[in-house]
């Protein structure tokens, strides 16, 4: 994906969702061209030249101190994951390599799942626990996991990826609840990671694949939405145990660029929680019986 390209699509939706009004933006009749905030409205309000801003809307070679940045973002009412964003993209080269591991070792290379990951995974019985690459696709995952969502170890490497499993798998959407939103989610933070590894051959050829094959991957993404994975909850709808919610976290492994280790919860006694209990049965005696 080109940088400059995605640089100014994503200020041009997030000016468009601004309108004068909500700015404080005096309308002196006419028609206006544009859903929302014009360039030159945006370089008054943010304290910039209107020719500072075009350059940073068109990608065009100039430096963008913090100041600029943060005045555009704070007209715009970017939130976290969006401001990071916008700093992924008008300033590639800033963002610092990651660091040694704790033991002084260099980190592992990205989309690498070290032996004890696989361990720590495997040994969390109770929670479904899986981890995730930049690009999406499930590296690692336990029995309980498995049994929530969907059989990995059944579907070739390509497509053990949530992406293509939200959008091109029925069944597998089928299990979320809202399923809406989090095809939304996960097209948020797919493009969020697109910002941070825009020179990801691999990443921008998924992009485009979902987009010839799945229309609503293709609305969401024009959308240019941007969002962290962090903590939350959903609500499911299993075949086997029924409905029921079931919180989410989302942990970051510092020597491993680019995985996150997702785990679902559930309160002891909850519906959620003998939800759990169901399936984690369920997927021993799968086990047991091969």
């Amino acid at each position: 994906m080109d940088r400059r390209t995605e640089l100014g699509r994503f200020l041009r939706s997030r000016r468009a969702r601004i309108t004068p009004e909500d700015a404080g933006v005096p309308h002196f009749g006419g028609r206006r061209r544009v859903p929302g905030l014009r360039r030159e409205e945006l370089a008054q309000l943010a304290g910039v030249s209107v020719d500072h801003y075009v350059r940073l809307e068109q990608g065009r070679g100039v430096h963008f101190s913090d100041e600029v940045l943060d005045a555009v973002a704070r007209v715009l009412r970017l939130d976290a994951s969006e401001r990071r964003h916008l700093y992924d993209l008008a300033r590639p080269d800033s963002a610092a390599a990651p660091g040694p591991g704790a033991d002084g070792a260099a980190p592992e290379p990205p989309g690498a799942v070290r032996s004890g990951l696989r361990l720590l995974v495997a040994s969390m019985g109770d929670v479904p626990a899986y981890v995730l690459d930049h690009r999406l696709n499930v590296v690692a995952w336990n029995p309980l996991a498995a049994e929530l969502l969907t059989d990995f170890g059944a579907l070739p490497p390509e497509r053990r990826n949530i992406v293509r499993l939200m959008f091109l798998d029925e069944a597998f959407a089928e299990v979320y609840r809202d399923r809406e939103r989090k095809a939304e989610d996960v097209v948020a933070f797919l493009r969020l990671n697109a910002g941070r590894d825009q020179g990801d051959a691999e990443l921008g050829a998924l992009v485009a694949q979902m987009s010839r094959e799945s229309p609503r991957f293709r609305r969401l993404w024009a959308d240019h939405p941007v969002k962290e994975k962090t903590n939350g909850r959903y609500g499911f709808r299993h075949p086997l145990v029924g409905e029921f919610e079931l919180n989410y976290e989302t942990l970051r492994l510092p020597d491993s660029p680019g995985l996150v280790l997702v785990a679902y919860t559930a309160e002891e006694g909850s519906p959620g929680g003998l939800a759990l209990g169901l399936l984690a049965s369920l997927s021993a005696t799968r086990r047991a019986r091969a």
